[in-house]
């Protein structure tokens, strides 16, 4: 007891200051090397993937009688109306991401949310859509990318 009281008090062991945390936000220099980086290659696989679907759109849309010239009476009548809806559904998904594609390869200002609503939709077709969908969302959603593609479009 007397030697501590004669060494007197203990110094409280050394802490190191605590670090910030890593911010997941990207500075606006790498947000712009990074659509840069990746805008071109977007705008490209929007318009390739998208004429790729466009195929089977015009297909079900035009020829759907050619197909169903194979099926049974009630089977016809019911394949006729479908296939005329999907086929439409198909062209104008993929008439919507060609512009997309053209858009940012040009660098529009709607393109950006065009680009964004369309992947949402395409992450459901498996496993293109779903590629491109993620990836589309993975380049244009930060919110740094929203400002620097508005900067990029009015330049």
């Amino acid at each position: 007891m007397e030697l501590a009281a004669q060494a007197g008090p203990i110094p409280a062991p050394a802490v190191a200051a605590p670090r910030p945390a890593p911010s997941s936000a990207l500075s606006p220099s790498k947000a712009r090397g990074r659509l840069e980086k990746h805008l071109k290659l977007l705008g490209i696989l929007w318009i390739l993937i998208s004429l790729m679907r466009l195929v089977p759109g015009i297909l079900l849309f035009f020829f759907k009688s050619l197909f169903a010239g194979f099926m049974p009476g009630p089977a016809r009548w019911f394949f006729l109306p479908i296939a005329g809806f999907i086929g439409a559904l198909l062209m104008a998904t993929s008439l919507a991401g060609v512009a997309a594609g053209i858009g940012l390869l040009e660098r529009r200002t709607w393109a950006r949310v065009l680009a964004i609503v369309l992947g949402i939709i395409y992450i459901i077709h498996f496993p293109f859509g779903t590629a491109l969908g993620v990836y589309t969302l993975w380049v244009l959603m930060p919110n740094e990318c929203e400002q620097e593609y508005r900067r990029m479009a009015q330049a």
